[in-house]
């Protein structure tokens, strides 16, 4: 059985990890003024969107995910002649709406895919299973590694199916936002009324970083560290801890708002990448995505894993 494997572009991978496996991709356009992109994953026309716009007007920004129709063309023109059996995972449905519109699509997709497999002489049927990572960011990649490693295993669907569900509610996603009077900007414009004004002027005028937390599609604060480098350091540490007390998949993301050697230069970051190579953890890093960088901000670190329910704890 061929199987496919969709991802929006909020998944943070690195773009050739994502072209060698054969992921497709469902993408978010950004829209700030005149300057318009779809987020195709390509991480030089990211960071110069950054460069020439989201640094300057990021607060600004219209995102727009794939419509009902334009996910139901993607699969209808494409998908449903190359594969059999599609995963569709996409991102944390309390924070975009494009797993409805996956949904939605689907029951339209599979209705109307008949003749277009026959066409292209397949008589099997074709089936769509949409998944709501629980996650995003790095979050969501920590999902679609485990899909591919499962598909180039051989294993069934249903086996496949079960196994994602699991590493979606145990998926642990965690987030320092560089700058906090952009990030209340940013919920603010999106009805989201969670980061104050007055937790936002403090904390940058005290230098306070916080941690932001994403489990099971919900989201908070976990911790308050005062310095970028000290969050850093920290989020960095909890992450050696997690890797050292065992994660449920070999898997380890890290995703940055900018150029990734200004996150390679982060106080943390080498003794993560050690203890990775130590337990046989393997790390993908990769440019934010164009929609993280509009919504939380440039110079965001995220950090995403699988494992047991925790608590976070600070070194």
């Amino acid at each position: 059985m061929r199987i496919g494997i969709v991802v929006d572009s909020a998944c943070d991978l690195p773009s050739d990890y994502i072209t060698s496996h054969h992921i497709e991709i469902l993408p978010i356009t950004v829209k700030i003024g005149d300057a318009v992109l779809a987020d195709h994953r390509n991480e030089e026309a990211t960071l110069e969107f950054l460069h020439s716009h989201i640094a300057e007007r990021g607060a600004e920004a219209e995102t727009m995910p794939f419509t009902v129709e334009q996910i139901r063309d993607v699969f209808l023109k494409k998908l449903v002649i190359d594969y059999d059996h599609v995963f569709c995972m996409t991102v944390t449905r309390n924070r975009s709406p494009i797993y409805d519109n996956a949904t939605q699509a689907s029951f339209v997709i599979l209705n109307e895919y008949r003749p277009m497999r026959q066409a292209a002489g397949h008589t099997s049927p074709f089936a769509l299973r949409v998944m709501d990572t629980q996650s995003l960011f790095a979050g969501q990649g920590v999902t679609a590694v485990e899909a591919v490693r499962m598909v180039q295993a051989g294993e069934g669907v249903a086996k496949i199916r079960a196994r994602l569900e699991n590493i979606a509610i145990n998926t642990h996603a965690y987030m320092v936002p560089r700058d906090l009077m952009y990030l209340r900007s940013r919920t603010r414009a999106k009805g989201d009324k969670s980061v104050s004004l007055l937790s936002a002027t403090l904390g940058s005028a005290l230098d306070i970083k916080p941690i932001l937390y994403c489990n099971r599609g919900e989201t908070g604060p976990v911790a308050k560290i005062r310095g970028w480098e000290p969050a850093a350091r920290q989020l960095f540490q909890f992450a050696v801890d997690r890797v050292r007390a065992g994660l449920m998949t070999k898997t380890m993301c890290l995703s940055f708002g900018g150029e990734l050697d200004e996150m390679r230069l982060l106080p943390g970051y080498n003794s993560l990448r050690d203890v990775c190579n130590e337990y046989g953890v393997e790390v993908f890093e990769s440019v934010m995505s164009l929609t993280g960088m509009v919504n939380v901000g440039k110079g965001s670190l995220v950090i995403g894993f699988a494992s047991e329910p925790h608590t976070f704890t600070t070194s």
